[in-house]
């Protein structure tokens, strides 16, 4: 969608703002951060709300985001931990993470900006990694719940072993208004809350179940990569295909899907646009290297014709 049709929306990403330590390279990442500055290129004021070090690593982080549209005015800088770092191995276009501890991010404070922000805020996207210490899960749990009775609250789950429980994943679906998953965690989901599900086709029932589960939930977004998604509320289901695409790596790709969904659902689109949305952004996101690449105005233009034909649909 063309950003100047629109109001600015606060979006607030809340989390993790590391380095990823990639083969070719250290890049800029950690979901929240990929978040924002997606949701912000699609013409949103998108927040980054994180907390890095008094170091070289956290000076760098900064500067790498001054190109982006994003607010990093909120970020923390902490004086006894290092900005967070995770060392990331490719197979295939696929990654695999060792996330060191601890990070900056694990020490996330609850302030009177974030509040203030927060207050404001149109929706916030939270995840489950940012929430493996204590200090930080307070901070995120309160600050999701101070946000205004109608902001889209965004739990996208990020299970990364063995930085997740029952407990974070529950507690989370608690305050959520929309949770984002892949196909990959629907079973890992339903199995750390303890809730069965024996229909065949485990993603769409196991969406119904947990929108069944917690009454706060709205929408359902599964994704299978390149197989599209699934978006499921109590009311319907759209099953996406996806949009072919060659792959670069798949690195920030769900999260490029989620400020899509996120920037469209803000925007009252059908469940056809918002799934068309997150799956033209996230493929595209694949086909880049990293999860910030370079944003072409051609790029930017093409995709949003192509969203908003869905939406005429």
């Amino acid at each position: 969608m063309h950003a100047a049709h629109y109001k600015p929306y606060l979006i607030l990403g809340i989390g993790e703002l590391l380095w990823d330590l990639l083969p070719q390279g250290p890049q800029l990442g950690g979901a929240p951060a990929n978040f924002s500055v997606m949701a912000a290129r699609l013409g949103n004021h998108a927040a980054i709300l994180s907390r890095i070090g008094r170091d070289e690593l956290g000076r760098e982080a900064m500067d790498a985001l001054n190109p982006f549209p994003i607010d990093a005015g909120a970020v923390q800088v902490d004086p006894a931990h290092e900005t967070g770092r995770v060392t990331v191995k490719l197979e295939a276009g696929q990654p695999s993470y060792t996330i060191h501890e601890p990070a900056a991010w694990d020490f996330l404070e609850l302030t009177d900006d974030w509040l203030q922000l927060a207050a404001r805020a149109d929706a916030i996207c939270f995840g489950s990694l940012a929430q493996r210490g204590p200090v930080s899960r307070q901070t995120i749990q309160t600050l999701v719940a101070e946000t205004p009775e109608e902001c889209v609250r965004v739990f996208d789950v990020n299970l990364r072993a063995p930085f997740y429980s029952d407990e974070i994943v529950g507690e989370s679906l608690e305050l959520a208004s929309v949770m984002k998953m892949n196909d990959g965690e629907v079973p890992q989901v339903l199995d750390l809350l303890g809730l069965e599900c024996r229909e065949p086709d485990t993603l769409r029932a196991g969406a119904l179940r947990l929108l069944a589960e917690f009454p706060a939930l709205r929408l359902v977004a599964v994704t299978r990569g390149g197989s599209g998604s699934l978006l499921v509320t109590r009311d319907a289901i759209f099953d996406h295909p996806g949009v072919a695409t060659k792959v670069a790596d798949t690195i920030g790709a769900g999260d490029a899907f989620t400020a899509a969904m996120t920037h469209t659902l803000l925007r009252g689109a059908n469940l056809g646009a918002i799934s068309e949305a997150g799956n033209r952004w996230g493929a595209w996101m694949a086909s880049q290297s990293g999860a910030m690449p370079a944003l072409t105005d051609g790029v930017r233009e093409e995709i949003g014709a192509a969203i908003e034909a869905a939406e005429r649909a």
